[in-house]
């Protein structure tokens, strides 16, 4: 992309602000653009908020660009976040899937309508400080994976199509974080470079996602309740208080006690069931993908050999892929741990993102 007028998305942390510094002294024209996605304060609660989208870090973002010395527009996006990303992932966790909303948001919210205030601002794309990399090859527009593998966030970004990618721009792809830190201090940012990082979920500051079910979820009391665990066989061996409240591969918190330690297995919402079993139990050969995008689905077909991640925090397992329209079958080389409906299959060949899918039960 030529030096021109691009939107900062600017969360008032370290990374989109020294994107911002290097883009500044790469000649780029900037604009600052911060998006408020949820509201966690209630009318009997005046609790200070948290989390990247709270009145906090849009204050700072907002201080920040004042600093640099470039204008900045709050984008109030709460009204579609809370119809695409905060209702699908109740629906699906009430479904018994585990959702990761952080990809349906970069696709919809932080993409789709970041790229359409950006027009209306007069920009000609996008910056993030996600840790990714785009690469252009063969006529497509792939996403790559960052220089620093331990902070890559390509997994997240899977949805991204072709023409986002050609508008966007990533400053820290090329970048460890050590040395995005280094930058920070070096521009005067010293309290910014040593800022620890926000892990959770954003519109759950508190990481208590059932207690955000309980208090989002219609007659939640007549919807979820206590059910059986039960064993491979479907035999009942305890019970639970819900079936949304657990997760595959969650052992703590089952208060059932075992000779051994067990393994949360299977969620079905139909029947109101938790299927308990050993640790080895949950290693999987192959698994299920729909929803899939693919970036040029004739690499794959002509070589169908892959690297696939089923987590954020697994590393990507060498396997082969059969697609088959908007759906995948994987055969993975070796056993994979915790496969789990709802999250994100993510597919690679040489560090280039290929294509992703969501994981089917």
């Amino acid at each position: 992309m030529s030096k021109k007028r691009i939107l900062m998305a600017m969360s008032g942390g370290i990374d989109s602000t020294v994107s911002a510094l290097l883009l500044l002294e790469q000649g780029y024209e900037l604009v600052g653009g911060t998006f408020r996605t949820f509201d966690s304060i209630k009318e009997s609660c005046l609790a200070k908020e948290r989390g990247c989208c709270s009145i906090d870090s849009i204050m700072e973002a907002k201080h920040m660009a004042e600093q640099l010395g470039f204008e900045h527009h709050i984008l109030d996006f709460r009204e579609a976040f809370k119809e695409h990303v905060i209702q699908d992932f109740i629906q699906e966790y009430m479904s018994g899937r585990t959702p990761n909303p952080c990809v349906l948001c970069n696709s919809s919210i932080k993409w789709g309508m970041l790229l359409d205030k950006a027009m209306e601002l007069g920009c000609d794309g996008i910056a993030t400080g996600h840790y990714a990399r785009i690469v252009e090859q063969g006529g497509h527009f792939f996403l790559a994976t960052a220089a620093d593998t331990r902070k890559d966030q390509t997994y997240f970004l899977w949805r991204l199509s072709e023409n986002e990618l050609a508008r966007t721009l990533f400053p820290l792809g090329n970048l460890t974080k050590p040395e995005v830190r280094r930058i920070a201090a070096e521009h005067g940012f010293e309290k910014l470079s040593k800022k620890m990082e926000s892990q959770e979920i954003c519109f759950i500051p508190d990481n208590d996602y059932r207690r955000f079910l309980s208090e989002n979820v219609p007659d939640f009391s007549e919807k979820v309740r206590p059910g059986d665990f039960v064993d491979a066989e479907g035999r009942k061996v305890g019970e639970h208080a819900g079936f949304p409240f657990y997760t595959i591969g969650q052992r703590k918190g089952l208060r059932v006690a075992f000779g051994t330690p067990k393994y949360v297995t299977r969620i079905s919402a139909r029947d109101n069931t938790v299927t308990l079993g050993d640790r080895d139990d949950l290693l999987a050969t192959s698994l299920h993908a729909e929803n899939c995008m693919f970036t040029d689905v004739s690499l794959l077909e002509q070589n169908p050999n892959v690297q696939a991640r089923i987590r954020y925090n697994s590393p990507a397992v060498e396997a082969r892929v059969r697609v088959e329209g908007s759906h995948a079958e994987v055969d993975f080389s070796v056993p994979v741990w915790g496969v789990t409906p709802g999250q994100s299959l993510v597919l690679y060949q040489d560090g280039l993102v290929v294509g992703g899918g969501l994981i089917c039960g």
